[in-house]
């Protein structure tokens, strides 16, 4: 009951300090101050992504290891499988310069990491067909089996 408590009020704290910070984006304007507002609001929307992210695993770690121990190792095994999947997507990454750019190039980093993240949306969109599909006809032959 004490755990329900503690996530509770951290919940009702992010979520105050979200809505102060939105608050104050449009009390000091989103285009003034040279989009300072933009860029807290920005970085805020990374910290709740990373506190989510991490509350999700370290959660998950302790209910799962609470209830079977074995199962860390395939977490492990999922952490490793998408660790390598990035690495394909990053090794794949061609870091072309943008065309049509009539500005500064960006850094060639930036463009790999760019194209790296677009071909995991690829791959990941990709996946998720093949995997609708699969399971529509797994469900069919189910079904039919019935």
């Amino acid at each position: 009951m004490k755990l329900n408590k503690i996530f509770k009020w951290g919940m009702v704290a992010l979520i105050v300090v979200s809505f102060a910070i939105l608050v104050w984006g449009f009390a000091v304007g989103f285009e003034e101050n040279s989009g300072l507002a933009v860029d807290v609001l920005l970085r805020w929307a990374y910290v709740m992504l990373g506190i989510a992210l991490c509350s999700w695993v370290v959660v998950g770690l302790i209910v799962n290891t609470k209830n079977d121990p074995k199962s860390l190792v395939k977490i492990g095994v999922v952490l490793v499988g998408v660790a390598v999947l990035c690495l394909v997507a990053y090794l794949l990454a061609a870091g072309d310069p943008a065309m049509g750019l009539t500005t500064a190039q960006p850094e060639a980093g930036t463009l790999k990491l760019t194209d790296t993240v677009l071909n995991l949306t690829y791959i990941v969109g990709a996946a998720s067909i093949v995997a609708i599909i699969v399971g529509e006809v797994r469900m069919a032959i189910a079904n039919k089996k019935k």
